[in-house]
């Protein structure tokens, strides 16, 4: 009689360890009675019918997946390698689970061809300047593909993109001829602007004469300041400004 009470206590002890189901808080449990979906569960405690029910736990976190390095032809015909990072999580737990076999595993495949198709469409420098955009765009197709497999794609991230040494050293050749020539349209920009001066100084020269005679007196000035030079002044100017001009040389030099 004992020994039928304790098999007993025994035989229930473990049919509520097999029914009782505790899933975390970032967990969901799928359950199918006898093969048939019949609904999610969780989180916290609950109950199933053990040797009846089955159920498979989803982690609804945001997780990473690492795309491996593809090889890649560009739009304008250059080969270079881009691996990525994907990030998603799984918001319909039901659908991760009956839609699709595997939903990682298809995830990752489906990111590969995607990531080859959108950077094949653009030229390489559309690739290494428009990361963000191309980022989004992969986003995008991915969602909407993985949407019917209750998964969210949160961001794409190329993380590296290799060239062909020959392609860097074309590229390095490149910026440094767009710096030339960015440093020469500064020094034209510059003669330009110098010569607009020059050509407005003269016009107000022929105008007032007198400014012209104040500019040489200061020139003159400035030469007199090197003891080493001598200045003649020649022309068929008026003799008091020749005389004008010699005194002021000479004073100047005398210092």
């Amino acid at each position: 009689m004992n020994i039928s009470l304790v098999v007993g206590t025994l035989v229930v002890v473990v049919i509520l360890v097999l029914a009782v189901k505790i899933v975390r808080q970032y967990e969901r449990a799928v359950v199918f009675r006898l093969g048939k979906l019949l609904g999610e569960k969780g989180p916290g405690i609950f109950v199933i019918i053990p040797f009846v029910d089955r159920l498979e736990k989803v982690d609804l976190r945001v997780r990473e997946l690492d795309v491996p390095k593809q090889t890649i032809v560009s739009s304008d015909n250059v080969s270079l390698d881009v691996d990525a990072v994907i990030y998603y999580k799984v918001t319909d737990s039901c659908d991760a689970i009956v839609e699709v076999e595997d939903y990682a595993a298809a995830t990752s495949l489906l990111a590969q061809t995607t990531l080859r198709d959108v950077l094949g469409q653009n030229e390489l420098d559309t690739i290494l300047s428009k990361r963000d955009e191309l980022n989004k765009k992969v986003q995008e197709i991915l969602d909407i593909a993985t949407d019917p497999w209750g998964m969210k794609v949160v961001m794409v991230t190329m993380r590296d993109v290799a060239l062909p040494e020959n392609m860097l050293r074309a590229i390095a050749r490149q910026a440094e001829a767009e710096r030339e020539k960015r440093a020469r349209i500064i020094l034209a920009e510059g003669e330009y602007q110098a010569s607009q001066r020059m050509s407005e100084a003269a016009a107000f020269y022929e105008k007032t004469p007198i400014a012209l005679k104040l500019r040489e007196f200061q020139t003159l000035t400035e030469i007199a300041k090197e003891k080493n030079l001598i200045v003649v002044s020649t022309g068929a100017g008026a003799i008091g400004e020749i005389g004008a001009t010699a005194g002021l040389t000479k004073a100047f030099s005398e210092r």
